[in-house]
Protein backbone atom coordinates (compact mmCIF):
# COMPACT_ATOMS: atom_id res chain seq x y z
CA UNK A 1 0.00 0.00 0.00
CA UNK A 2 2.64 2.58 0.81
CA UNK A 3 4.54 1.52 -2.06
CA UNK A 4 1.86 2.49 -4.54
CA UNK A 5 1.32 5.59 -2.79
CA UNK A 6 4.98 6.09 -3.27
CA UNK A 7 5.35 5.32 -7.07
CA UNK A 8 1.98 7.75 -8.15
CA UNK A 9 3.52 10.13 -6.06
CA UNK A 10 6.68 10.09 -8.21
CA UNK A 11 4.95 9.62 -11.43
CA UNK A 12 3.07 12.43 -10.75
CA UNK A 13 5.97 14.60 -9.55
CA UNK A 14 7.47 13.32 -12.78
CA UNK A 15 4.29 14.86 -14.93
CA UNK A 16 4.54 17.96 -13.46
CA UNK A 17 7.81 18.24 -14.36
CA UNK A 18 6.85 17.38 -17.71
CA UNK A 19 4.30 20.22 -17.68
CA UNK A 20 6.90 23.04 -16.33
CA UNK A 21 8.93 21.93 -18.99
CA UNK A 22 5.87 22.43 -21.47
CA UNK A 23 4.87 25.34 -20.52
CA UNK A 24 8.49 26.81 -20.24
CA UNK A 25 8.92 25.66 -24.14
CA UNK A 26 5.42 27.58 -24.81
CA UNK A 27 6.77 30.48 -22.94
CA UNK A 28 10.04 30.68 -25.40
CA UNK A 29 7.71 29.62 -29.00
CA UNK A 30 5.61 32.94 -27.13
CA UNK A 31 8.82 34.95 -27.29
CA UNK A 32 9.66 34.27 -30.66
CA UNK A 33 5.98 35.12 -31.46
CA UNK A 34 6.17 37.58 -30.06
CA UNK A 35 9.30 39.34 -31.79
CA UNK A 36 7.94 37.69 -35.15
CA UNK A 37 5.07 39.87 -34.86
CA UNK A 38 7.39 43.25 -34.28
CA UNK A 39 9.47 42.02 -37.25
CA UNK A 40 6.37 41.47 -39.46
CA UNK A 41 4.86 44.43 -38.52
CA UNK A 42 7.97 46.51 -39.11
CA UNK A 43 8.26 44.73 -42.65
CA UNK A 44 4.46 45.26 -43.37
CA UNK A 45 5.20 48.42 -45.21
CA UNK A 46 7.43 46.26 -47.35
CA UNK A 47 5.81 43.20 -47.15
CA UNK A 48 2.11 44.67 -47.82
CA UNK A 49 1.88 41.46 -50.64
CA UNK A 50 2.80 39.23 -47.86
CA UNK A 51 0.30 40.59 -45.12
CA UNK A 52 -2.42 38.30 -45.82
CA UNK A 53 -0.49 35.49 -46.20
CA UNK A 54 0.95 36.69 -42.45
CA UNK A 55 -2.42 37.63 -41.38
CA UNK A 56 -3.64 34.25 -42.10
CA UNK A 57 -0.27 32.62 -40.77
CA UNK A 58 -1.26 34.98 -37.70
CA UNK A 59 -4.55 34.00 -37.34
CA UNK A 60 -3.47 30.07 -37.74
CA UNK A 61 -1.04 31.12 -34.76
CA UNK A 62 -3.23 32.53 -32.79
CA UNK A 63 -5.45 29.76 -33.34
CA UNK A 64 -3.14 27.39 -32.27
CA UNK A 65 -1.93 29.88 -29.26
CA UNK A 66 -5.41 29.85 -28.25
CA UNK A 67 -5.78 25.49 -28.68
CA UNK A 68 -2.47 26.14 -26.81
CA UNK A 69 -3.82 28.21 -23.82
CA UNK A 70 -7.16 26.01 -23.31
CA UNK A 71 -4.94 23.17 -23.54
CA UNK A 72 -2.71 24.85 -20.92
CA UNK A 73 -5.77 25.77 -18.77
CA UNK A 74 -6.90 22.15 -18.76
CA UNK A 75 -3.51 20.63 -17.86
CA UNK A 76 -3.06 23.62 -15.32
CA UNK A 77 -6.71 22.44 -14.14
CA UNK A 78 -5.32 18.64 -14.21
CA UNK A 79 -2.54 19.92 -12.66
CA UNK A 80 -4.75 21.36 -9.51
CA UNK A 81 -6.77 18.18 -8.89
CA UNK A 82 -3.58 16.31 -8.74
CA UNK A 83 -2.08 18.70 -6.00
CA UNK A 84 -5.62 18.08 -4.27
CA UNK A 85 -5.12 14.47 -4.44
CA UNK A 86 -1.81 14.51 -3.32
CA UNK A 87 -2.63 16.49 -0.63
CA UNK A 88 -5.74 14.11 0.18
CA UNK A 89 -3.14 11.12 -0.05
CA UNK A 90 -0.58 13.15 2.02
CA UNK A 91 -3.17 13.91 4.50
CA UNK A 92 -4.46 10.10 4.58
CA UNK A 93 -1.24 8.72 5.09
CA UNK A 94 -0.33 11.32 7.94
CA UNK A 95 -3.64 9.55 9.40
CA UNK A 96 -2.65 6.18 8.60
CA UNK A 97 0.45 6.83 10.21
CA UNK A 98 -0.85 7.97 13.01
CA UNK A 99 -3.23 4.59 13.22
CA UNK A 100 -0.60 2.53 12.47
CA UNK A 101 1.24 4.34 15.55
CA UNK A 102 -1.33 3.66 17.85
CA UNK A 103 -1.58 0.41 16.94
CA UNK A 104 1.80 -0.32 17.41
CA UNK A 105 1.39 1.56 20.58
CA UNK A 106 -2.22 -0.64 21.29
CA UNK A 107 0.24 -3.99 20.48
CA UNK A 108 3.01 -2.93 22.91
CA UNK A 109 0.57 -2.24 25.70
CA UNK A 110 -1.43 -5.67 24.98
CA UNK A 111 2.02 -7.20 25.12
CA UNK A 112 2.89 -5.64 28.39
CA UNK A 113 -0.30 -6.77 29.84
CA UNK A 114 0.11 -10.44 28.43
CA UNK A 115 3.78 -10.60 29.97
CA UNK A 116 2.07 -8.85 33.72
CA UNK A 117 -1.05 -11.66 32.79
CA UNK A 118 1.38 -14.71 32.21
CA UNK A 119 3.60 -13.58 35.48
CA UNK A 120 0.60 -13.36 37.07
CA UNK A 121 -0.75 -16.49 35.63
CA UNK A 122 2.26 -18.47 36.78
CA UNK A 123 2.13 -16.86 40.22
CA UNK A 124 -1.84 -18.11 40.41
CA UNK A 125 -0.56 -21.50 39.36
CA UNK A 126 2.04 -21.54 41.66
CA UNK A 127 -0.34 -20.33 44.67
CA UNK A 128 -2.63 -23.33 43.66
CA UNK A 129 -0.37 -26.19 43.87
CA UNK A 130 0.83 -24.60 46.75
CA UNK A 131 -3.11 -24.81 47.89
CA UNK A 132 -3.35 -27.72 46.33
CA UNK A 133 -0.87 -29.01 49.07
CA UNK A 134 -2.08 -27.06 51.95
CA UNK A 135 -5.26 -28.83 51.38
CA UNK A 136 -4.17 -32.07 50.55
CA UNK A 137 -1.86 -32.19 54.01
CA UNK A 138 -5.43 -30.10 55.54
CA UNK A 139 -7.68 -32.95 54.52
CA UNK A 140 -4.64 -35.82 56.23
CA UNK A 141 -5.02 -33.88 59.05
CA UNK A 142 -9.17 -33.52 58.48
CA UNK A 143 -8.86 -37.24 58.33
CA UNK A 144 -6.86 -38.27 61.30
CA UNK A 145 -8.70 -35.50 63.74
CA UNK A 146 -11.73 -37.22 62.20
CA UNK A 147 -10.24 -40.52 63.19
CA UNK A 148 -9.48 -39.47 66.37
CA UNK A 149 -13.41 -37.41 67.60
CA UNK A 150 -14.66 -40.49 66.12
CA UNK A 151 -12.71 -42.64 68.49
CA UNK A 152 -13.39 -40.27 71.30
CA UNK A 153 -17.03 -40.62 70.46
CA UNK A 154 -16.94 -44.51 70.97
CA UNK A 155 -15.08 -44.12 73.89
CA UNK A 156 -17.57 -41.09 75.00
CA UNK A 157 -20.52 -42.76 74.45
CA UNK A 158 -19.17 -45.94 76.63
CA UNK A 159 -18.71 -43.36 79.37
CA UNK A 160 -21.89 -42.10 78.76
CA UNK A 161 -23.58 -45.57 78.93
CA UNK A 162 -21.61 -46.80 81.90
CA UNK A 163 -22.49 -43.60 83.28
CA UNK A 164 -25.99 -43.96 82.92
CA UNK A 165 -26.09 -47.60 84.31
CA UNK A 166 -24.33 -45.71 87.13
CA UNK A 167 -26.87 -42.95 87.55
CA UNK A 168 -29.72 -45.72 87.07
CA UNK A 169 -27.69 -47.85 89.71
CA UNK A 170 -27.60 -44.36 92.16
CA UNK A 171 -31.40 -43.78 91.15
CA UNK A 172 -32.29 -47.42 92.42
CA UNK A 173 -30.40 -47.17 94.95
CA UNK A 174 -31.82 -43.28 96.31
CA UNK A 175 -35.32 -44.58 95.96
CA UNK A 176 -34.94 -47.79 97.91
CA UNK A 177 -33.85 -44.65 100.68
CA UNK A 178 -36.24 -42.57 99.96
CA UNK A 179 -38.99 -45.35 100.57
CA UNK A 180 -36.84 -46.40 103.34
CA UNK A 181 -37.17 -42.80 104.71
CA UNK A 182 -40.61 -42.22 104.12
CA UNK A 183 -41.55 -45.50 105.35
CA UNK A 184 -38.89 -47.52 107.64
CA UNK A 185 -38.52 -44.38 109.76
CA UNK A 186 -42.06 -42.83 109.92
CA UNK A 187 -43.46 -46.41 111.55
CA UNK A 188 -40.85 -46.01 114.91
CA UNK A 189 -42.08 -42.40 114.81
CA UNK A 190 -45.55 -42.64 114.22
CA UNK A 191 -45.05 -44.92 117.19
CA UNK A 192 -42.87 -42.67 119.49
CA UNK A 193 -45.62 -39.94 118.85
CA UNK A 194 -48.66 -42.69 119.13
CA UNK A 195 -46.90 -43.86 122.87
CA UNK A 196 -46.22 -40.56 124.02
CA UNK A 197 -50.35 -39.54 123.11
CA UNK A 198 -51.18 -42.24 125.45
CA UNK A 199 -48.84 -41.76 128.31
CA UNK A 200 -50.03 -38.23 127.73
CA UNK A 201 -53.54 -38.87 127.91
CA UNK A 202 -53.63 -42.17 130.48
CA UNK A 203 -51.01 -41.22 132.72
CA UNK A 204 -50.39 -37.59 133.01
CA UNK A 205 -51.84 -37.29 136.63
CA UNK A 206 -49.50 -39.87 137.55
CA UNK A 207 -46.32 -37.81 136.22
CA UNK A 208 -44.99 -34.67 137.78
CA UNK A 209 -43.86 -31.90 136.57
CA UNK A 210 -41.18 -32.89 134.94
CA UNK A 211 -42.15 -36.01 133.84
CA UNK A 212 -44.74 -34.07 131.99
CA UNK A 213 -41.97 -32.13 130.56
CA UNK A 214 -40.03 -34.70 129.01
CA UNK A 215 -43.13 -36.45 127.45
CA UNK A 216 -44.26 -32.90 125.31
CA UNK A 217 -40.63 -32.53 124.48
CA UNK A 218 -40.47 -35.98 122.98
CA UNK A 219 -43.78 -35.44 121.26
CA UNK A 220 -42.82 -32.08 120.22
CA UNK A 221 -39.04 -33.54 118.85
CA UNK A 222 -40.94 -36.55 117.09
CA UNK A 223 -43.00 -34.01 114.81
CA UNK A 224 -39.53 -32.35 114.31
CA UNK A 225 -38.59 -35.51 113.15
CA UNK A 226 -41.05 -35.84 110.46
CA UNK A 227 -40.83 -32.49 109.15
CA UNK A 228 -36.99 -32.87 109.21
CA UNK A 229 -38.20 -36.65 107.16
CA UNK A 230 -40.54 -34.64 105.21
CA UNK A 231 -37.47 -31.72 103.96
CA UNK A 232 -35.25 -34.58 103.40
CA UNK A 233 -37.20 -36.27 101.08
CA UNK A 234 -38.00 -32.78 99.48
CA UNK A 235 -34.46 -32.38 98.75
CA UNK A 236 -33.93 -35.96 97.42
CA UNK A 237 -36.34 -35.76 94.87
CA UNK A 238 -34.65 -32.21 93.27
CA UNK A 239 -32.03 -34.08 91.56
CA UNK A 240 -34.26 -36.60 90.00
CA UNK A 241 -37.33 -33.83 88.91
CA UNK A 242 -37.25 -33.19 85.34
CA UNK A 243 -37.12 -29.04 84.94
CA UNK A 244 -39.56 -27.89 82.90
CA UNK A 245 -38.48 -24.45 81.32
CA UNK A 246 -40.96 -22.14 80.42
CA UNK A 247 -41.73 -18.32 80.66
CA UNK A 248 -43.22 -17.11 83.79
CA UNK A 249 -44.75 -13.90 85.33
CA UNK A 250 -42.85 -13.72 88.48
CA UNK A 251 -45.35 -10.93 90.00
CA UNK A 252 -48.32 -13.52 89.45
CA UNK A 253 -46.05 -16.20 91.40
CA UNK A 254 -45.02 -14.33 94.30
CA UNK A 255 -48.95 -12.70 94.92
CA UNK A 256 -49.56 -16.44 94.92
CA UNK A 257 -47.50 -17.16 97.15
CA UNK A 258 -47.96 -14.31 99.12
CA UNK A 259 -52.25 -15.69 99.21
CA UNK A 260 -51.36 -18.66 100.32
CA UNK A 261 -49.67 -17.58 103.39
CA UNK A 262 -51.36 -18.27 107.19
CA UNK A 263 -51.18 -16.79 110.05
CA UNK A 264 -52.34 -17.32 113.64
CA UNK A 265 -53.91 -14.84 115.57
CA UNK A 266 -51.80 -12.46 117.45
CA UNK A 267 -48.78 -12.77 114.90
CA UNK A 268 -47.13 -9.89 113.28
CA UNK A 269 -48.37 -9.80 109.78
CA UNK A 270 -45.75 -8.67 107.18
CA UNK A 271 -46.06 -5.12 105.04
CA UNK A 272 -44.89 -6.87 101.40
CA UNK A 273 -43.17 -3.59 99.03
CA UNK A 274 -43.35 -5.38 95.79
CA UNK A 275 -41.54 -3.60 92.76
CA UNK A 276 -41.35 -4.42 88.56
CA UNK A 277 -40.80 -8.34 88.86
CA UNK A 278 -39.62 -9.17 85.23
CA UNK A 279 -40.66 -12.74 83.81
CA UNK A 280 -37.81 -15.27 83.70
CA UNK A 281 -37.82 -18.04 82.37
CA UNK A 282 -37.92 -22.13 84.68
CA UNK A 283 -39.33 -24.59 86.26
CA UNK A 284 -42.86 -22.80 88.06
CA UNK A 285 -43.46 -25.25 90.66
CA UNK A 286 -39.52 -24.99 91.24
CA UNK A 287 -39.44 -21.20 91.29
CA UNK A 288 -42.31 -21.29 93.74
CA UNK A 289 -40.75 -23.33 96.29
CA UNK A 290 -37.91 -20.73 96.06
CA UNK A 291 -40.19 -17.95 96.65
CA UNK A 292 -41.88 -19.78 99.33
CA UNK A 293 -39.25 -20.74 100.83
CA UNK A 294 -37.61 -16.99 100.53
CA UNK A 295 -40.44 -15.67 101.88
CA UNK A 296 -40.78 -17.93 104.92
CA UNK A 297 -37.67 -17.48 106.39
CA UNK A 298 -38.19 -13.35 105.82
CA UNK A 299 -41.25 -13.49 107.96
CA UNK A 300 -39.33 -16.17 110.00
CA UNK A 301 -36.61 -14.35 111.16
CA UNK A 302 -38.60 -11.17 111.57
CA UNK A 303 -40.94 -12.48 114.48
CA UNK A 304 -38.95 -10.57 116.81
CA UNK A 305 -38.88 -6.98 115.31
CA UNK A 306 -42.03 -4.74 115.92
CA UNK A 307 -43.01 -4.56 112.33
CA UNK A 308 -42.37 -6.80 109.16
CA UNK A 309 -41.08 -5.20 106.63
CA UNK A 310 -40.55 -7.76 103.33
CA UNK A 311 -38.92 -6.18 99.77
CA UNK A 312 -39.24 -8.09 96.53
CA UNK A 313 -37.44 -6.09 93.79
CA UNK A 314 -35.81 -7.60 90.41
CA UNK A 315 -33.35 -5.94 87.76
CA UNK A 316 -31.35 -7.39 84.67
CA UNK A 317 -27.46 -8.02 85.19
CA UNK A 318 -26.41 -9.35 81.23
CA UNK A 319 -28.38 -12.03 80.33
CA UNK A 320 -29.84 -13.08 83.86
CA UNK A 321 -32.82 -11.52 85.87
CA UNK A 322 -31.53 -10.74 89.33
CA UNK A 323 -34.57 -11.24 92.31
CA UNK A 324 -33.98 -9.59 95.64
CA UNK A 325 -35.96 -10.35 98.96
CA UNK A 326 -35.10 -8.14 101.84
CA UNK A 327 -35.84 -8.21 105.21
CA UNK A 328 -35.52 -6.41 108.61
CA UNK A 329 -35.10 -9.16 110.53
CA UNK A 330 -32.18 -11.31 113.03
CA UNK A 331 -29.72 -10.69 109.74
CA UNK A 332 -26.87 -12.60 110.45
CA UNK A 333 -22.66 -12.79 110.63
CA UNK A 334 -21.33 -12.72 107.26
CA UNK A 335 -18.24 -14.80 108.76
CA UNK A 336 -20.17 -17.77 109.03
CA UNK A 337 -21.78 -17.39 105.04
CA UNK A 338 -19.88 -20.62 104.16
CA UNK A 339 -22.21 -22.61 106.34
CA UNK A 340 -25.70 -20.76 105.38
CA UNK A 341 -26.60 -23.03 102.44
CA UNK A 342 -25.44 -26.12 104.14
CA UNK A 343 -27.80 -29.24 104.84
CA UNK A 344 -28.80 -29.66 108.74
CA UNK A 345 -26.57 -25.85 108.93
CA UNK A 346 -28.20 -23.00 110.86
CA UNK A 347 -26.65 -19.76 111.66
CA UNK A 348 -29.06 -19.32 114.81
CA UNK A 349 -30.49 -21.71 117.64
CA UNK A 350 -33.42 -24.16 117.61
CA UNK A 351 -35.07 -22.53 120.63
CA UNK A 352 -34.43 -18.98 118.74
CA UNK A 353 -36.16 -19.74 115.92
CA UNK A 354 -37.86 -23.25 114.70
CA UNK A 355 -36.31 -24.94 111.29
CA UNK A 356 -34.43 -27.65 110.19
CA UNK A 357 -31.96 -26.01 108.04
CA UNK A 358 -32.90 -27.33 104.63
CA UNK A 359 -34.79 -24.77 103.18
CA UNK A 360 -32.04 -22.89 101.80
CA UNK A 361 -30.26 -25.90 100.60
CA UNK A 362 -33.16 -26.75 98.52
CA UNK A 363 -33.43 -22.74 96.98
CA UNK A 364 -29.43 -23.40 96.50
CA UNK A 365 -30.06 -26.92 94.21
CA UNK A 366 -33.18 -25.56 92.81
CA UNK A 367 -31.80 -22.30 91.18
CA UNK A 368 -28.69 -23.81 90.01
CA UNK A 369 -30.34 -26.44 88.19
CA UNK A 370 -31.50 -23.18 86.60
CA UNK A 371 -28.37 -22.00 85.33
CA UNK A 372 -28.94 -19.47 88.03
CA UNK A 373 -26.67 -18.33 91.57
CA UNK A 374 -28.34 -17.68 94.52
CA UNK A 375 -25.95 -15.49 97.32
CA UNK A 376 -27.40 -13.42 100.73
CA UNK A 377 -25.74 -9.86 102.11
CA UNK A 378 -27.02 -9.42 105.72
CA UNK A 379 -25.77 -7.46 108.92
CA UNK A 380 -26.96 -9.14 112.22
CA UNK A 381 -29.38 -7.62 113.99
CA UNK A 382 -30.34 -5.55 110.98
CA UNK A 383 -31.37 -7.63 108.28
CA UNK A 384 -30.74 -9.56 104.97
CA UNK A 385 -31.14 -9.76 101.95
CA UNK A 386 -31.03 -12.91 99.42
CA UNK A 387 -30.92 -12.66 95.90
CA UNK A 388 -31.02 -15.12 93.34
CA UNK A 389 -30.73 -15.05 89.48
CA UNK A 390 -32.55 -16.84 86.35
CA UNK A 391 -32.44 -16.37 82.70
CA UNK A 392 -34.35 -13.66 81.06
CA UNK A 393 -36.71 -14.04 78.73
CA UNK A 394 -35.93 -12.72 74.86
Amino acid sequence: MKQTDADELSIANREIAFQQQEKEDRAAELIIANKELLFQNEEKELRAAELIIANKELAFQNAEKEARAAELIIANRELLFQNDQKELRAAELIIANKELAFQNAEKEARAAELIIANKELAFQNTEKEKRAQELLTANNELKKAEDDIRKLNEELEQKVIDRTAELETVNKELGSFSYSVSHDLRAPIRAINGYSKILSEDYADRLDDEGNKILLSIINNSKKMGVLIDDLLAFSKLGRKQVTVAEMSMTDLVQAVRDELIFDEGDNIPVFIIGDLLPAKGDKSLIKQVWVNLISNAIKYSKYKPTTQIEISAHKKDNMVVYSVQDHGAGFDMQYYDKLFGVFQRLHSQEEFEGTGIGLAIVQKIVTRHKGMVWAESVLDEGTCFHFSLPKTI
